[in-house]
């Protein structure tokens, strides 16, 4: 069986460790086996989680990476301070003797500092790409994608894209069915692309005074209508030139671009609800024609509505349910 090993290192983040030991360690009745042959290691024999949340112990030693066929390396908030040095040992044997490496998050900072990313593509959190950049400047990073896989090496952008990414590698073990099903256990999204970019959620701020709050939740719920820019600021009581201000200021971009950001997002739910007609979908999120669906949608996400709908859409005509 396929062994998979993941190493905690001190101050590594529970949620990652958690997700890898969902999809890569638990039993699949529903499947009637178990996927993974599935175990943690640690360099101590006590390692203290990230702010100390917990300590972790009764774990194999890093002897364990030794038997690794896929080895998932540690991440951690922290990425100034260097890994210890027998933890990259440990990791370079490991693709030495050809074992798949898996960095979640901050783990591509791992693999960097391991020598193993050079001339390679990778991700990271978009808050790390500058830091990222600057210190490991041999590697091809992709910072506005969920996860990159380059063969044997595979690294995910952020926390919640850690079960993207493992959902990816069950895919390509196990096939599609088998990664849907292990989807719908987690109540998860069965594929998400990983060219798909970085979705960063646009907060309504609660701000008094001259909050937009109130404006962005009305035009939310009137998305399908003409709306533009001056109607937006008269509705606000404000000038044009005010209202680009107090976007700029509030959400860091223009009125115009989060309308269309909107907008997008709506025409993504209508076709993750299973809506496949795509004048109905360009009409009630406000696009209007469906080749301006096609063109902001795959500026928006990277994927056209046919490729969105077979990753996102109903399977089989099931709805995702929570």
């Amino acid at each position: 069986m396929h062994r998979v090993v993941l190493v905690v290192d001190e101050n590594s983040n529970p949620f990652e460790m958690s997700c890898a030991i969902e999809v890569f360690g638990l039993e699949r009745p529903e499947l009637g086996r178990r996927l993974y042959d599935f175990r943690l290691c640690a360099a101590a024999p006590t390692t203290r989680m990230r702010d100390g949340f917990f300590s972790l112990t009764g774990v194999a030693g890093l002897e364990a990476v030794d038997d690794a066929d896929t080895l998932i390396v540690p991440n951690r908030p922290d990425t100034d301070t260097p890994r210890s040095p027998e933890v990259l040992d440990a990791v370079r044997r490991a693709h030495a003797r050809g074992a798949r490496l898996i960095g979640f998050c901050s783990g591509a900072f791992t693999l960097a500092e391991a020598g193993l990313l050079d001339g390679r593509r990778a991700a990271c959190h978009w808050m790390w790409g500058a830091s990222f950049r600057a210190r490991f400047p041999q590697v091809e990073l992709e910072p506005d994608v969920l996860f990159v896989d380059d063969g044997d090496i595979l690294t995910a952008s952020g926390s919640a894209s850690a079960l993207d990414l493992a959902l990816h590698v069950v895919r390509r073990d196990h096939g599609a069915e088998i990664a849907n099903a292990v989807s719908r256990r987690l109540v998860f999204a069965a594929h998400r692309d990983g060219g798909q970019r970085q979705f960063v959620e646009r907060p309504v701020p609660e701000v008094p005074d001259e909050s937009l709050a109130p404006l962005l939740a009305w035009a939310q719920e009137h998305l399908a209508e003409p709306l533009t820019v001056a109607g937006l600021a008269a509705r606000a009581a404000v000038s044009s030139a005010t209202l680009h201000r107090r976007f700029r200021a509030q959400l860091g971009t223009t009125p115009l671009a989060w309308l269309t950001g909107e907008r997008v997002a709506l025409a993504c739910r209508l076709i993750e609800r299973g809506e496949e007609r795509l004048d109905v979908v360009a009409a009630r999120s406000g696009l209007g024609t469906a080749a301006n669906l096609r063109a902001r949608l795959r500026r928006e996400t990277g994927l056209s509505p046919s490729a969105y709908r077979r990753r996102f859409g109903p399977a089989t005509g099931e709805a995702l349910l929570v």
